[in-house]
């Protein structure tokens, strides 16, 4: 019973807004602390408010440790959750000192508990396959324009196109839409109809493949929105402890009628 009303506890939308405002104090006062002005006027209380904020986290997350029990790590955002604030606990004196800039992880926590933020992190995760996909066909766009380019312009003497190497670099650059305009006109001094093939690479490799990424995108997330949100397994577990307890209460009022 009492771990069925803890779980309510951290389960709740107060506590969660807590615990959002408690990240977000976090974050500035971490973010405070690497100015020499702010450190040196209020270093100790911007130390103090960030012991707090980790006792915080701890308590919450060992809150729900006992709500939970080992069902606790079903869910992926509690793991992540579990993985940042035990960062955070690991001392940062001596050879672990450079762990204190990994800190500022204790922000992300946001992206756990506000779902808006979860539903975007779970479609760009969702589009990964078709990210790899079109990055795999981008570099063959790269590594063709790479080749075709090298022998259009490799005798113009310019370095940016001495070899493939040099000549990759320079296509990522302009797919980048870097400087592109200056190193055709470059080109354009000793070969006047360079311009062809920067205007057909850049429609092929930068507009196209650019908006090819961002509808993968977009799908992903029109897919998560519309899809009905689940139930998570804490929510069910905390319904089945209440429904348990229920049961209990009215098989012992019974034996005392």
């Amino acid at each position: 019973m009492v771990r069925a009303r803890i779980g309510e506890l951290v389960e709740s939308t107060r506590f969660q807004m807590f615990i959002v405002g408690v990240i977000v104090v976090n974050a500035i006062t971490l973010g405070a602390e690497t100015s020499t002005v702010l450190h040196a006027n209020f270093g100790a209380a911007l130390t103090v408010i960030d012991h707090v904020a980790l006792a915080i986290f701890a308590l919450e997350l060992a809150a729900r440790l006992y709500a939970f029990g080992w069902r606790f790590f079903k869910d992926p955002w509690n793991i992540f959750d579990f993985v940042i604030v035990a960062i955070a606990l690991i001392p940062t004196a001596g050879p672990l000192s450079v762990l204190r800039s990994l800190r500022i992880l204790r922000a992300l926590r946001l992206v756990a508990m506000v779902p808006s933020m979860r539903r975007v992190v779970t479609a760009l995760v969702k589009s990964i396959p078709g990210l790899v996909s079109l990055s795999g066909l981008l570099v063959l766009l790269v590594y063709v324009g790479g080749v075709i380019a090298s022998n259009l312009f490799g005798d113009t003497g310019d370095p940016r196109f001495s070899g493939l190497g040099p000549t990759l670099l320079t296509l990522f650059q302009i797919t980048t839409g870097d400087g592109w305009s200056d190193v055709m006109r470059d080109l354009m001094e000793q070969k006047p109809l360079a311009w062809i093939f920067f205007l057909i690479y850049l429609m092929v490799g930068s507009f196209t493949m650019l908006n090819l990424f961002i509808a993968v995108v977009c799908s992903a997330m029109q897919e998560e929105i519309t899809l009905p949100a689940p139930r998570t397994a804490s929510h069910d577990d905390l319904v089945l402890q209440e429904v348990r307890a229920l049961r209990e209460e009215v098989r012992a009022l019974k034996a005392n009628a």
